[in-house]
């Protein structure tokens, strides 16, 4: 019985490993296409929710398997609510961001969000800071300022590095809410059934943005022409390590794959620098660790 546990701990530890590591290649992706093409971050993401589409509609085709008890109308009003305002709007500031800050930066601003959640909880749920949550606050603040001092040194001629910043920053603070707001709606509605139809109302925001910001014939057309870049995004960035770090959840709990999950930068920071080319710096390190040890000390006293 022993060693059948310590399989099944090794075994979510692995998938949880290895389902950051994926994730952590959006960035990479999306820089190496705006790189290579002359796709914008809409048209980028709109090949991504292609692509992920399929898998959406077999989740909710799974779902309606599970027997589950027909949704309210608040609760429709929640997922939807949450897939359009939380996923959509953190993936587009997110892309968009992405064409004026490197892959590390965008990554450690991103990672800000489980501090965000921690805010949101105190703030409209009451819930209270801890002593060891403050200190991780302020860790990970730290580590950012330290950061973005050091990636500001480097990239001072760029004039959309503040915006671009903005931008990621904001999307941690929309994917932040979509985090808590999962939190509270999965347990009565059902892990599976929430992620397909909020994901599916993320897909549909970004088509509509899409053909309201005037996507077109030639805009499909060269979309088509770079198709598998939206594939990798959607099933190396996307779907694989989102189902892996969902298996790694029922195998070692949400606790240790939030800790295992602040490899993430780590391994954005590495591909960015052997892949797009990106430096190095002291204090890029320096405030990485902060920023990990401060994630880490939030995940371990998460309820």
């Amino acid at each position: 019985m022993e060693g059948k546990k310590h399989n099944v701990a090794l075994t979510g530890f692995l998938i949880t490993i290895i389902g950051s590591i994926l994730f952590s290649t959006k960035a990479i992706i999306v820089k190496v296409a705006f790189a290579n093409t002359s796709m914008d971050a809409i048209t980028l993401l709109m090949l991504r929710m292609t692509f992920s589409l399929p898998f959406y509609l077999g989740a909710i085709w799974f779902a309606r398997q599970e027997g589950l008890t027909p949704l309210t109308i608040r609760q429709w009003l929640g997922i939807v609510g949450l897939g359009i305002f939380g996923y959509y709007l953190s993936s587009l500031f997110d892309f968009v961001g992405l064409q004026y800050v490197t892959a590390g930066l965008e990554r450690l601003i991103l990672f800000l969000y489980p501090t965000f959640a921690v805010f949101i909880n105190a703030i409209v749920f009451k819930q209270p800071v801890v002593r060891t949550q403050q200190i991780a606050l302020f860790l990970t603040y730290a580590g950012i300022g330290i950061a973005y001092l050091g990636e500001l040194h480097f990239d001072i001629g760029n004039p959309n590095f503040l915006w671009g910043s903005f931008l990621i920053f904001l999307c941690s603070i929309t994917y932040s809410v979509y985090i808590v707001g999962s939190g509270r709606m999965i347990p009565t509605v059902g892990v599976t059934r929430f992620t397909a139809y909020a994901m599916l109302a993320s897909t549909t925001g970004v088509f509509v943005h899409f053909a309201v910001s005037g996507g077109n014939l030639q805009l499909l057309q060269e979309a088509a022409s770079h198709f598998w870049y939206g594939l990798l995004l959607a099933i190396v960035a996307t779907v694989l390590p989102t189902f892996m770090l969902a298996s790694g959840m029922k195998r070692i709990g949400s606790n240790n794959v939030a800790i295992i999950s602040a490899i993430g930068p780590v391994s954005t920071i590495i591909q960015a620098h052997f892949i797009l080319g990106e430096k190095i710096f002291p204090a890029q390190i320096a405030g990485t660790l902060l920023v990990i040890i401060g994630v880490i000390l939030i995940g371990w006293k998460r309820n």
